[in-house]
């Protein structure tokens, strides 16, 4: 089973539309729950975006409870993806930086994706981005495996361990669209993205990690 870590604070930021692509998927609601998640039967988790940022700890003492928390899912081998919010934890999480842009980015955007990583097996270069934090330095052990014009450390994994991350929402499709008001059109269109790729290849990562232990 895939643990979804819904970081949504007053609820709706895509946790169901992680689960909608992997339905043997649970969803525990970090922020607003008693504690850490139960990792009994977990094969893998993915961490979800969020509507605070990771520098809003002092505000939020969830922050460093999960920063806690993924650094146990890094130290026990536990396969995990990070998504948007996800992928600046982790890395926060293992000391890198994490700051807001100044920009906010609701659109389609082209990704330089590397083409040896399973994790983007038939994920094609156009994406949805819906942020404005960026990871400025990556985290112990990170490496750089996805790549924008405006950001270096687009996506990322742990060189040792089961861990990727990436800035990205491969969960984001035009069924939801219509719920953000700031999404841009862009040049590409959804037909041009294989976005949601990214979860059935985590899955497949989470099993193969599975049968190899």
């Amino acid at each position: 089973m895939i643990l979804v870590l819904d970081n949504a604070v007053d609820g709706g930021y895509m946790a169901d539309e992680i689960v909608h692509f992997l339905p043997d998927a649970r969803v525990y609601n970090y922020p607003n729950e008693d504690g850490d998640p139960a990792l009994d039967n977990v094969d893998g988790v993915v961490i979800g975006g969020s509507e605070v940022g990771v520098y809003d700890e002092p505000d939020q003492p969830w922050i460093a409870a999960q920063k806690r928390f993924a650094r146990r899912l890094v130290e026990e081998d536990v396969p995990t993806l990070g998504i948007c919010f996800g992928h600046q934890i982790l890395n926060a999480a293992l000391g890198g930086e994490v700051v807001d842009s100044g920009t906010s980015r609701l659109r389609l955007h082209d990704a330089e994706l590397d083409a040896d990583e399973p994790l983007f097996d038939g994920v094609e270069p156009s994406v949805p981005v819906l942020h404005s934090d960026v990871v400025t330095e990556l985290g112990d052990g990170m490496e750089v495996i996805g790549r924008a014009d405006y950001y270096e450390y687009f996506a990322t994994r742990h060189r040792d361990r089961p861990v990727w991350s990436v800035q990205y929402h491969p969960e984001f499709t035009p069924r939801i669209t219509d719920e953000y008001d700031d999404w841009e059109a862009a040049d590409g269109s959804f037909e041009d993205s294989t976005a949601t790729r990214t979860l059935a290849n985590f899955a497949d990562l989470v099993e193969s990690s599975e049968s190899e232990s």
